[in-house]
Order: structure tokens, then sequence, then C-alpha cells
């Protein structure tokens, strides 16, 4: 049986379980986060989510696994009643599963529920910009590991997508003209959400997400070709970096940083290139 059939979804047994102890996963807020005081609300009073939200979307996260660090998993729900689940097993598999369907409304208007191939239908309820991953109860689960059973909605921001940017600080250290085979530059498809560009020696593709609070995400799968060039530390370093960082931000000169969470930022970008 898979591990998403069965995902940690009583408190005491997430404490004896959940992850075998491992830190919590990636998918953190940014540096930002606290600043966003409507999202993970509900619908206001007299008004279901159903109504109320615009709840129509691509929601990610990665949720507590039992025998793995995580499932990053990306749900898309559409106007007409329909989603797209892709889950990828952290540390278990290269290739996401995906799967898809219909869902329904509770009574209420606050929740959904996909009609999967689990042994039990999946529960979420809508909040402002987010999913809310449900115990076996319905109930939402609190407390510390609250913050790993939330799927934050896919935001767009045309300040930093549509645009092509180029790599001028990696860790501190700037990347020189001429440093490396190719000039390192990332570009955002608001299209289909997916980034693109070259790591200074190989060409790479692969999903993203921007979420409230300028928080950014890239998918773990990157598609990466397999030319050799002299030197491959700044293709290493960029790759790395694309992993970690969880945040940006936009500069009054417009240069675009890629951060995680409150540190120095990881790489600095200037448009064009």
């Amino acid at each position: 049986m898979r591990c998403h059939q069965r995902l940690v979804l009583s408190l005491p047994f997430l404490l004896m379980f959940a992850c075998g102890g491992s830190e919590p996963p990636e998918e953190q807020p940014g540096a930002d986060a606290t600043t966003e005081p409507v999202e993970g609300t509900v619908a206001p009073d007299g008004h279901s989510s159903r109504i109320a939200l615009d709840w129509a979307g691509s929601y990610s996260g990665v949720l507590p696994c039992a025998s793995c660090p995580g499932i990053e998993t990306v749900i898309t729900l559409n106007e007409d009643g329909t989603f797209e689940r892709s889950m990828l097993y952290i540390d278990e598999s290269p290739v996401p599963e995906t799967d898809s369907g219909a869902f329904t409304w509770n009574d209420a208007g606050s929740t959904v529920i996909l009609d999967t191939a689990d042994a039990e239908a999946q529960h979420y309820q809508v909040g402002e910009n987010v999913l809310f991953h449900l115990d076996r109860e319905g109930q939402r689960v609190t407390g510390d590991l609250a913050a790993q059973y939330m799927l934050h909605k896919h935001l767009r921001d045309p300040e930093i997508e549509g645009r092509r940017w180029k790599l001028v600080e990696l860790r501190g250290n700037p990347v020189e003209a001429g440093q490396a085979e190719r000039e390192a530059v990332l570009e955002l498809r608001a299209d289909d959400a997916i980034a693109a560009g070259n790591t200074s020696c190989n060409s790479f593709s692969g999903p993203y997400a921007i979420k409230a609070g300028q928080r950014i995400s890239f998918g773990r799968n990157m598609a990466v070709t397999r030319m050799a060039c002299p030197d491959m530390s700044l293709e290493s370093g960029f790759l790395e970096m694309l992993q970690q960082v969880d945040n940006y931000t936009v500069s009054d000169e417009g240069m675009l940083s890629l951060n995680r969470a409150r540190m120095a930022p990881m790489a600095r970008f200037e448009p064009g290139g």
C-alpha cells in the first residue's frame, strides 16, 4: 500500500510515526508570510467557501508520509467540478504519480471531497488561498503539525513572470561575464507554470509555484540536459539553490533575489540577459 493511503490523520499516531521523526517539510512560509493575514482563513460568517472564495486553481505543499520524508502534492480544482492531482514521494521515486476525477462539496459548502481510487476519499477544507487536509474525523490538524497539512494556492506575479532573468550573484559570490560556457538565466512562464533557462552549462525546465507572502518553490523533478562542461560548479550551485529557496524579493532597482527564510539572498538576478 502506498504511503499516500496512510497519511497521518490523527494526532497520537502522528507523534509516534510521522515521517519517522524527520524535520518538517521544506514547504514552509517564507520571510514575508506572516504579513498575510487572510491566508488560511475560512469564508466570512454567513457565506460558504464555495460561494465567497475564489477557490478554483492549483494548490501545492509537502504532506506527511509514514515511510518517506514527505509527499510533494499538487491539486488543481476546476470550476467544472473536476480535479487533477500529482504526488511525488520524496526520496522514493523521481516521477510523480498522477490521477484525476470529480470532486463534490459537503452540505455546508466548506469542504471538497476528492473522488479518488484510495480506500478513503480525501477531504479538504477550503480557506482563503489554502486547502486544509482533514483527518479521518473530518477535522483540521492543529498545533505544531498544522502547517504540514496545508496546501497553498498558486498565484501570479507579473513583476517576475514572463521575463528573462540573468544570474549575477550566487551565495554572495558575483557571477562574472565569461565565467562559464553560457549565461545562467531563469525564466518563469506564467502560462504553464514552468521555470526554464540555463544553468551556465545545461538547459533545464520544471514546475514552480508562487504563493502568498512572496513565497516561491521549484519542483524537485527538474529536467536537465546532460552536456559536460569544463567547470560544472556553477551549474551544481544553481540547481541546488533552486531546491532551497522559499521566497523572493524585487528591489527598487528591479533586481530579483531568491532567498531562504530571513537569511541573506541565495541568488540575485538582473533583468534581461
